[in-house]
């Protein structure tokens, strides 16, 4: 878990600060940035539409983690949003919730209570 928690805070600070740089030179508005990759059918398009496609199975799993409860709705629109700054930050939260056992970090708190 320290390992997982390590790379998260790498991830998360890297991020970070290419995004600031990025929004720097470009400002924030990304989405016409990635649509119009897409439609232009680039590699560019490709790895956004792949990157999209983990987004919605990231935000599907943070959903189910929370038995499709409001939260659970909440927290899978953050994910689709705000991507790997905010998934990195969730995992922390739980890896921490948790108390380092993976399994409860995988399938989310009382899993295995029926």
């Amino acid at each position: 878990m320290t390992l997982l928690r390590a790379l998260l805070l790498v991830m998360l600070v890297s991020l970070l600060a290419y995004t600031g740089v990025v929004i720097s030179r470009e400002g924030t508005d990304f989405v016409s940035t990635f649509s119009r990759d897409i439609a232009r059918m680039t590699w560019a398009g490709q790895f956004n539409v792949d990157f999209l496609c983990l987004l919605v199975l990231a935000a599907l799993w943070v959903a189910w983690r929370h038995r499709f409860s409001a939260v659970g709705i909440v927290l899978a629109a953050l994910v689709l949003i705000g991507g790997t700054i905010f998934l990195s930050i969730y995992l922390l939260v739980e890896s921490a919730r948790s108390g380092g056992d993976a399994l409860g970090l995988v399938l989310g708190p009382r899993r295995g209570d029926r």
